[in-house]
């Protein structure tokens, strides 16, 4: 069942979402070739338990850390460790925080130093893929025209979009009802309605659309070992369109 989220509801979110937008701002300034993705995380979870937040992320389902560090081929749930950034790397930062009970959710895919023409193509296609699916938020629009923006702006510049991943409704749990494919045709699946809150996120890849899990059970990673983006946003329906929670 689809909640709709009331004006009380959708302001709590919002703060929720301006802690996170506030600890990107910070690991932005951090990500360098050298930085380890542990040190990233240690300063996420430092940032939002001193705003109030309590880090989404660690503990959920088992998983070991506040944010998930993708690096390259790395799609999703890539955990923090020793490994440092390198020249040329691209690195999606994945967070959620709990404040006064209701989640955000967003990631970030950044450029470490000087990278490659192609990386900096993906990195601006996803983000656009993103917003194009954004603009499909309105009341009586779809889901899937959600879905459908943001395959067609991909797979118009010859990337393929990830299709056993999804995005996902969210509120007072980090993933409610509806599940938002990042494909498919337009006029499709539930009909918006302000009050829905969805985390958007597109999965962008250089080759195949295929991905496969790491050892760890959690990382997902591409199975032609090409570059990965990942970005995404908590939005809300309003009565006019959407709110970007998390930015």
């Amino acid at each position: 069942m689809i909640s709709i989220k009331t004006e009380s509801e959708l302001e709590k979110i919002r703060r929720s979402g301006e802690v996170l937008r506030e600890t990107f701002s910070i690991l932005e300034k951090m990500i360098r070739p050298g930085m380890t993705t542990a040190e990233l995380d240690a300063e996420a979870e430092d940032f939002m338990r001193a705003r109030g937040g309590i880090p989404a992320f660690k503990g959920y389902q088992g998983y070991p850390a506040t944010i998930c560090a993708s690096i390259n081929e790395q799609v999703v749930h890539g955990i923090p460790g020793r490994r440092a950034l390198e020249e040329g790397d691209i690195v999606g930062i994945d967070m959620g925080v709990v404040l006064e009970e209701f989640y955000s959710d967003a990631t970030r895919t950044y450029p470490v130093g000087n990278v490659s023409e192609e990386a900096d193509r993906l990195i601006r296609v996803t983000k656009e893929s993103l917003d194009q699916g954004i603009e499909q938020v309105r009341p009586g629009n779809h889901l899937s025209d959600i879905s459908h923006a943001i395959q067609k702006h991909a797979e118009s510049h010859g990337y393929s979009v990830v299709r056993a991943l999804v995005g996902h409704g969210i509120g007072r749990r980090m993933h409610e009802e509806p599940q938002i494919p990042n494909f498919g045709p337009p006029g499709k699946g539930p009909e918006l309605q302000a009050g829905m809150v969805l985390a958007i996120e597109p999965m962008v890849n250089v080759g195949t659309h295929d991905v496969l899990t790491l050892d760890d059970k959690w990382t997902f990673v591409t199975v032609d070992g090409k570059l990965s983006c990942h970005f995404e946003d908590t939005v809300a329906v309003t009565d006019n369109g959407y709110r970007i929670m998390t930015r």
